[in-house]
């Protein structure tokens, strides 16, 4: 009698699923790859444009004029601080380049706003008014509802962890962070920012500064102030409106 065959193995078998996974990733990271690519290009072709002197006078005399007219602010009488019910804002970096003294700049770095665009929550003060009137042209600022908080924690929120920015996801990552502070969900952070919560401070710092797009039509690129038609300073209930444009 014939010895009976060995069965044939079984075909190793991969759902589609993660086939398609498979292929989204691979498309992604060449695109990756030819973002940094282009984008090392750009650094390269900027790094070997040279500036003619007339522009390195324009840029200075910018400066020092920016200089004198931030101290031209500081000594403007300055606003009350927002009501026990309004002590949350929220700032927005629109502006501020070659034109800023480092001064500015430095005020601007103190709050983390490193780039055009970016955002960030603070406790409104007299300390923090002060700071915002003397970098007036290049920020815009208001009163967030709780809708507002909710809608950037959930969809810009982003951490640090081991110097690796994560987007704000997992209420794992929160509580491993946060707490100590009784702290355990992104849901605990929206609340402690929307109320100004006495862990206010550690909760901003654990969130990395905002990522926000391009508002396009929403600002008129005009350094005025808000109330006199411009784009930038306090817009008090105004800045929701900016907020879910730039979401």
């Amino acid at each position: 009698m014939a010895a009976e065959e060995a069965p044939a193995a079984a075909l190793n078998y991969i759902p589609e699923v993660v086939l398609k996974k498979r292929k989204n990733n691979e498309q992604w990271a060449i695109r990756r790859k030819l973002q940094a690519e282009e984008r090392a290009k750009r650094l390269k072709s900027e790094s070997l444009f040279i500036k003619k002197p007339e522009q390195f006078i324009r840029e200075y005399r910018d400066k020092e004029l920016d200089l004198i007219q931030m101290k031209s602010r500081g000594k403007r009488g300055r606003r009350a601080p927002a009501a026990a019910e309004s002590n949350l804002l929220f700032v927005i970096r629109i502006g501020g380049k070659n034109d800023m003294h480092a001064k500015t700049r430095k005020m601007l770095y103190s709050l983390r706003l490193r780039k055009i665009f970016s955002g960030v929550f603070v406790k409104a003060s007299e300390g923090m008014m002060e700071i915002l009137q003397k970098v007036e042209p290049y920020v815009t600022y208001g009163y967030p509802n709780f809708k507002s908080v909710k809608d950037l924690i959930y969809k810009k929120g982003v951490v640090k962890i081991d110097k690796e920015r994560v987007p704000l996801t997992d209420n794992n990552i929160v509580e491993q962070e946060l707490g100590q502070h009784n702290i355990i969900c992104i849901e605990d952070i929206v609340n402690e920012i929307a109320n100004v919560g006495k862990h206010f401070k550690a909760v901003t710092s654990f969130l990395c500064p905002f990522t926000l797009n391009n508002p396009e039509k929403a600002l008129r690129g005009k350094k005025k102030r808000f109330e006199d038609g411009g784009d930038s300073g306090n817009r008090e209930d105004h800045i929701n409106e900016l907020i879910s444009k730039m979401n």
